[in-house]
């Protein structure tokens, strides 16, 4: 069995994407044009960046990013070994719940035991990907999501799990409230091969008009 292709997206093409989907989707154009390009939201392959995700899981940015930087003031350098040294109160005191104290330690041991290389999903198909990291307790479909898009930068991801891009999905196009999100992906369908950059547009449309807002 032949593994489809690995499309990935990046700094020098990714400009010419959102150029090409807002040809094709006037609302993307508008958000150009009155915001300017989304930045390329990036981050590196490493255990750090998927704690990172972890953490934002079902709160605000700014919460996560909070726990994080209290986790690097406690071990300076946020890897497997050194998060294991940690006791739960010592997590919890690093601001991560019960729960996701679990979760972290649990993939800190996957990958100190070789049952999870990171190096490896690179290359890997998104199926595969998925299929490896939500074996793993407490990794669902939204962090895998946000680790193929924003790590491995791959070109076809569109997260559907995540309360920004439904609520920008919907102010943008004025749908109403009660749009499912079976609506709302077999409307997605239209941005293929690139609901990554979709995402993309979305997420800046929300954090600028909502910061617009907030400012007025």
């Amino acid at each position: 069995m032949n593994a489809e292709p690995i499309k990935t997206f990046h700094q020098n093409n990714y400009q010419q994407v959102c150029d090409q989907l807002s040809k094709q989707d006037a609302d993307f154009a508008e958000v150009i044009q009155n915001y300017g390009y989304p930045p390329f939201w990036s981050r590196a392959n490493a255990f750090e960046s998927l704690v990172h995700i972890i953490l934002e899981q079902q709160v605000s940015l700014a919460s996560a990013l909070s726990a994080l930087n209290k986790l690097k003031e406690r071990i300076q350098e946020v890897t497997p070994a050194r998060v294991l040294m940690l006791t739960d109160e010592e997590l919890r005191a690093c601001y991560f719940s019960r729960q996701k104290t679990a979760y972290t330690k649990y993939l800190a041991e996957a990958i100190l035991n070789r049952q999870l290389d990171l190096a490896e999903l690179a290359d890997l198909p998104d199926d595969e990907v998925r299929s490896r990291l939500t074996a793993l307790k407490g990794i669902g479909n939204w962090t895998v999501d946000i680790y193929l898009l924003m790590v491995l930068h791959r070109t076809d991801i569109f997260p559907i799990g995540d309360l920004a891009i439904i609520n920008a999905f919907k102010r943008l196009k004025q749908l109403p409230a009660s749009t499912s999100q079976s609506q709302l992906l077999a409307f997605a369908e239209t941005w293929r091969p690139y609901r990554s950059i979709a995402a993309m547009l979305l997420w800046h449309f929300y954090l600028s008009s909502t910061a617009l807002k907030n400012k007025g």
